[in-house]
């Protein structure tokens, strides 16, 4: 038997909590648009998102370590990509609706400059004073207005719901309608999953691509109590086991334990302070009553592993080199197109009389992969040799 719209709509309301987010009452965009027959709102989302031109540059963006340093370490992409898996997972445990957690996921690095934080910090610096550069800001723009694939308006249209969940709370984002709802409400339960999803899928895959790549030691990984108990019951739970087996359940059942705590926790906290709606959600925030978060004791483990990863691996001299290297990159390259605007491409030209030149080389810049500016450094004869 074929399912419609309908038939979906009907799953959602006897399936999801009552605190979730539904397509029947959440998915209002900026333009109004004819229903899908058999596509919900929020799925609708994901998929644009999925065939976004900015999502399919993720692949060549950095996490930590830039393309060229090996085919098997994370990018923007599969972090990406790991943090969709998490976030899904956890929306599923607590009723919330899965495919919203899911498009916020996806979408939620569209804005991240090339060469990572590093990136990040370089247009930050140098858009100081005009008008400022910040990822999750610049991921909203790339949405609402730098995507361009629909005739009858601009960036991809998504939902409300959306584009909230996009937002960081307390950004400097545009005094808009949907900034100051969010700035009231604050985000939805889906949207504060997906920042905890962020968290936990960097915190421990950056350990795995840190020891493959021995920037980090065992040695000095056996201080941190998240990783050293559960390596250690992974030793006695597989006593046999090769070394590199043993590190890959490390990951896995450290990831776990973020994953499970935190679903725990939040169903726990859900109980406690009687959240029962939608309402409820955006009332506990107006009191600043937590909902969503790990245990006290695992927050203080997850604050330890991140300062022994800024310490050991963000630190690390190479990573330091490989982000002053893409720093000095991005201000090559700011500095070549504020004197050669006509390297600028005219889909961004277009918008100078409206936004200024800066914004828009910001635009182009962000928009970039690591390798399409290294590239562009060396075909446009910069002098500038770091790779």
């Amino acid at each position: 038997m074929l399912k419609g719209r309908q038939a979906f709509l009907e799953e959602e309301e006897k399936n999801l909590a009552p605190y979730a987010m539904k397509s029947n009452t959440a998915a209002e965009r900026v333009y109004e648009e004819e229903d899908h027959p058999y596509r919900l709102p929020f799925q609708r989302d994901k998929d644009r998102i999925l065939h976004s031109q900015s999502f399919k540059r993720l692949e060549y963006k950095t996490q930590v370590f830039v393309y060229s340093v090996g085919d098997h370490y994370r990018n923007r992409l599969t972090h990406t990509l790991e943090v969709a898996g998490v976030s899904r997972t956890i929306a599923k445990v607590l009723g919330l609706n899965e495919d919203l957690s899911e498009a916020i996921s996806l979408a939620h690095d569209l804005g991240h400059s090339p060469f990572g934080h590093a990136g990040q910090e370089a247009l930050a610096d140098i858009m100081r004073g005009r008008g400022g550069f910040e990822h999750n800001k610049q991921s909203l723009r790339v949405v609402q207005k730098l995507e361009r694939k629909y005739p009858n308006f601009p960036g991809l249209n998504l939902c409300y719901a959306t584009l909230s969940g996009i937002m960081k709370h307390g950004g400097d984002y545009d005094l808009s309608d949907l900034n100051l709802q969010r700035r009231e409400d604050g985000p939805s339960l889906e949207a504060q999953i997906v920042d905890y999803a962020d968290e936990i899928a960097y915190s421990t895959h950056d350990i795995e691509d840190g020891l493959e790549k021995r920037f980090l030691k065992l040695e000095d990984l056996m201080e941190v109590e998240i990783w050293r108990r559960n390596y250690l019951e992974s030793k006695i739970k597989f006593p046999a086991a090769k070394d590199e087996l043993i590190l890959r359940a490390t990951y896995r059942n450290v990831l776990n334990e973020f994953v499970s705590n935190l679903i725990t926790t939040t169903g726990s906290n859900i109980s406690k302070l009687g959240v029962s709606s939608v309402s409820d959600v955006h009332s506990a925030f107006r009191e600043k009553k937590r909902i969503v978060g790990f245990s006290d004791t695992l927050s203080e483990e997850l604050k330890e592993l991140k300062h022994f990863l800024w310490n050991h691996l963000y630190r690390h001299p190479d990573v330091v080199r490989m982000s002053e290297n893409g720093k000095e990159t991005i201000h090559l390259l700011f500095q070549y197109f504020e004197k050669n605007p006509s390297k600028i491409p005219d889909s961004y030209l277009e918008r100078e009389k409206e936004e200024g030149r800066d914004r828009i080389i910001c635009d182009y810049i962000a928009g970039m992969t690591d390798r399409y500016a290294i590239e562009t450094l060396k075909s446009e004869g910069i002098f500038w040799q770091p790779y």
